[in-house]
Formats: structure tokens, sequence, C-alpha cells
């Protein structure tokens, strides 16, 4: 079959045609990842979105339309993908600065016996999380992993890193006030 044709490969793919799929990985997915990377600039977050975005396709392919550019809908996939990554991680990202800043000020008002002792403070605050909550927190300020790179190691989605970090700020927080 001559899946170079766009409306024979996009039919193909809405009847579920495997051979279809295949080749719309092999023809698309560097192009895509590479386009991915000028996005994120990050290898492992730019293969994860063109990941998926071949699986959305794949997924929702009887919604497919022949008319239509198939190279020019998973670009547009692609990028949408990206800018909804971006989303989730800009809350994520927010909540860091705010407690880089927060940290900044209290270690500003301290001498340097007395930061020993906030350290010391804190890491025995943080070793009473609880244990899922300690250790994604762990791999995250101590470790500096990502959020994608801590719910991959950990098979997790990024929303559960994303609310233990929150609620790790929250109890430390609340703790050391």
């Amino acid at each position: 079959m001559n899946f170079s044709n766009n409306r024979i490969l996009t039919e193909n793919l809405i009847a579920g045609e495997e051979k279809a799929y295949i080749f719309l990985l092999n023809k698309f997915h560097r192009q895509l990842n590479a386009y991915a990377l000028t996005l994120v600039h990050d290898q492992a977050l730019a293969q994860d979105i063109v990941q998926n975005v071949f699986l959305k396709t794949w997924k929702s392919r009887k919604k497919l339309n022949p008319d239509f550019s198939i190279q020019g809908f998973l670009y547009k996939c692609v990028y949408y993908e990206f800018v909804n990554t971006y989303q989730k991680n800009k809350k994520t990202m927010l909540l860091h600065q705010q407690y880089i800043h927060s940290v900044q000020e209290v270690v500003s008002g301290y001498e340097e016996n007395e930061i020993d002792k906030l350290i010391e403070m804190l890491n025995r605050e943080i070793k009473k999380l609880p244990p899922k909550c300690q250790a994604i927190f762990l791999l995250s300020k101590k470790e500096g992993l990502t959020n994608y790179e801590i719910a991959e190691y950990l098979n997790i989605s990024i929303k559960t890193v994303e609310a233990q970090i929150t609620k790790a700020f929250g109890i430390l927080k609340s703790k050391l006030s």
C-alpha cells in the first residue's frame, strides 16, 4: 500500500491499519522530535511530547479528516502538547521560585551557626514527611530531578509529583514557620 498519499494514509489510520500507523511513526517521528526540541530544549521532554502526540493520534484516529494534511495536524498537535506541558510546569515553577525567595529571606537574617541549626531542623522535618512525599521532595530538591524525571523514575503521574511537592512545602512551612 502506498501511504505516501495523505488521503490513503489518513483513511487507513481511520480504519485502524497498523501498517499505516507504523509508516506515520517512521516518516514523522524524527521531524516532530526535532521540532519539539526547539520548543522545550530538553530531549527527554521533547520525546515525551512527541510520544503523547502519536498516542493521542492513534486513540482519536477516527476523528481524522482525510482532506487535511496529516503532517500539518501532527505539527499543530506537538505545539499544543508543548503549551499544555508548559502550563502544567509553570505552576510548579512559580511555587519553586516562591520557595527560593523565602529561603533567601530566611538565610539573610541569620548568622552562619544559626543557619546550620536551621538546616538541621529542616532535615529533621523532611525526615518526618510521609514516605512518598519525602521521597519525591528529596528527588526534586536534593537530587535536582525535574517533575517529569521523577514521574518516570517512580512510575507515577506528573500531577502526583506536583501534588506531593506542594504537600511537602505546605507541611514544612507550617512546621518551620
